[in-house]
C-alpha cells in the first residue's frame, strides 16, 4: 500500500505530504522517541500523539513512511516546517490510537 491509498482508505489529513507513492508495510505505535528509533520499521506508518520538532528527525533516522498524528492533535509549526524542509509525510488522525492501529491493520492485511 502506498501513503497516498492510506489516506484515502482510513480518511486522513494531509499536514504534509512530499511522497505520496511511498511504500507502508506496517505499523509502530509510541510516544518514546528513543524507542521508536530503534524499534520502528522502515516504511511502517508510525502512529504518535507527539507533535514537536523532534518527531521528524525521529521519523528520518527511522525511515518510516509516514507520520500519523492521532487524538486530533495537530503539528506545532517547528514540526510542520521540519516535515516540509526534511520531506516526511505527515498526516493526522481524529481517532485515538487504538482505533487508528486497528484500522491501519486493516487496511494493510
Amino acid at each position: 500500500m502506498t501513503v497516498q491509498q492510506l489516506i484515502e482508505t482510513m480518511g486522513l489529513t494531509v499536514f504534509h505530504l512530499t511522497d505520496p507513492e511511498r511504500p507502508v508495510t506496517g505499523g509502530y505505535v509510541g510516544d518514546l522517541l528513543s524507542w521508536v528509533m530503534g524499534r520502528a520499521g522502515q516504511d511502517c506508518a508510525w502512529l504518535t500523539i507527539m507533535s514537536n520538532q523532534n518527531v521528524a528527525a525521529v521519523a528520518l533516522m527511522a525511515d518510516v513512511g509516514c507520520v500519523i498524528l492521532t487524538e486530533g492533535v495537530q503539528p506545532d509549526a517547528d514540526l510542520l516546517r521540519r516535515a516540509q524542509d526534511k520531506g516526511v509525510n505527515l498526516l493526522g488522525t481524529s481517532l485515538d490510537t487504538y482505533t487508528a492501529a486497528c484500522r491501519l491493520g486493516q487496511s494493510l492485511g
